[in-house]
């Protein structure tokens, strides 16, 4: 892939990070024990920098997604301020059913980083979609968190299965696979106003 575009001209996108996955007993075999505190590094890098962050959450018919659902509502360790949008979608991608597309360009946004649930769902499709529409995504797998996927044989891909096969069919084609580490040292790196 061909050198993304500068980090000054990303945005943070923050996706279905919300209550609705904490229905049952599902969220207790999420993987990635430092999904909290990896994302909510990069939200406050990207604060800092004053650069744009993003926020979706997730609609449809199943239990705790309805969009009159309490459970709609983004996770309490994140708290969007009033300058950072909350946008509904009821497609898997964060673009088709929303006007994310039109709010980045408004902003010069080339290059998108993705952070949220589901790894091989949400966050994956956003990814493939944007790629598509020509910009440059950063997908930062250890912001990304995953469950175990049922198959029709009654057994299961593991999660580490699932962000192996995500991170395969995504790197180089659709995203450069980003750490946490390299993003924040790019930011610092970068002349931004707000990066002291």
């Amino acid at each position: 892939m061909a050198q993304p575009a500068p980090i000054e001209q990303s945005a943070l996108l923050v996706i279905d990070i919300q209550d609705s996955f904490k229905l049952g007993p599902r969220w207790e075999r999420r993987n990635n024990p430092d999904f909290e505190k990896n994302v909510d590094r990069l939200l406050q890098s990207w604060r800092a920098a004053g650069l744009p962050v993003i926020f979706v959450l997730h609609t449809d018919p199943d239990p705790g997604f309805e969009r009159d659902s309490p459970l709609v509502k983004v996770m309490d360790f994140l708290s969007p301020r009033e300058d950072e949008p909350v946008i509904l979608k009821d497609t898997r991608n964060a673009f088709t059913s929303t006007d994310l597309q039109k709010r980045l360009d408004a902003q010069g946004v080339r290059r998108v980083v993705i952070t949220g649930i589901s790894t091989e769902q949400c966050c994956e499709t956003t990814t493939r979609v944007a790629a598509d529409l020509g910009y440059d995504v950063d997908f930062v797998t250890e912001a990304t968190a995953t469950f175990p996927i049922a198959l029709p044989d009654g057994g299961e891909l593991s999660t580490d299965e699932v962000v192996r096969r995500t991170e395969a069919v995504l790197r180089n084609r659709f995203a450069r696979i980003a750490k946490v580490d390299e993003l924040v040292g790019e930011l610092k790196k970068a002349a931004l106003p707000c990066n002291g």
